[in-house]
């Protein structure tokens, strides 16, 4: 059997790339073509390819209290859904250029819920949505102190508005069995807090 991970992107090739929209965001058309596993070659194809930037986001955890901090804002993505757009969510912000994403995670943890984050471990990185989006998150989970969050933060000139709630570790956890947490950045980070939840509390207080 061949084993995975044959092809690089060197078998790539992208006859004509063109930028069919440019706003907020951006929205690039190509036509490729690339060998197949059966040793044929795929005939040229079209695919339209959403260019966003990558992100950073961040679980902020009180190991002494096990308690998290998460960020309840509207999202445009999920109206007209059979649910409410306003989601609960890491903190998280776009990566700028030069910026680290640990650089980010700080930034962010200030300007969304007044945090900082002493220290912060990586959870992993990961495609957001390989099949028509370039986004890449970095994810992590940040230790505070929750004694004093909570409240209403965000950049008004960027059109945020965002209320930070502190939730127990058991019930955050509980929200993506049921549900009511749905978004893939909050439910990877939780389900690693449920994973590794007793280390932290031993080795983080």
């Amino acid at each position: 059997m061949t084993k995975p991970f044959q092809f690089t992107a060197n078998d790539v090739n992208v006859e004509k790339r063109e930028t069919v929209f440019q706003g907020f965001f951006r929205m690039d058309k190509l036509w490729l073509t690339h060998p197949r596993f059966d040793g044929r070659d795929m005939p040229v194809f079209t695919r339209e390819l959403f260019i966003r930037g990558d992100a950073t986001c961040v679980l902020p955890y009180d190991p002494e209290r096990d308690e998290v901090v998460l960020l309840e804002q509207f999202r445009l993505g999920a109206l007209g859904r059979d649910q409410s757009p306003w989601l609960l969510e890491l903190v998280a912000g776009m990566n700028e250029d030069g910026e680290s994403p640990e650089e980010v995670a700080q930034r962010e943890g200030q300007e969304e819920a007044g945090l900082t984050f002493e220290p912060l471990e990586k959870i992993c990185d990961y495609l957001v949505s390989p099949g028509g989006s370039t986004e890449m998150i970095h994810l992590y989970c940040g230790r505070v102190s929750t004694e004093d969050a909570g409240g209403l933060y965000g950049m008004e000139h960027e059109h945020e508005d965002i209320r930070a709630h502190v939730v127990s570790s058991d019930e955050a956890i509980a929200m993506i069995h049921d549900g009511r947490i749905n978004n893939a950045a909050a439910i990877i980070a939780l389900q690693w807090l449920e994973l590794n939840r007793a280390r932290l509390r031993k080795g983080w207080q």
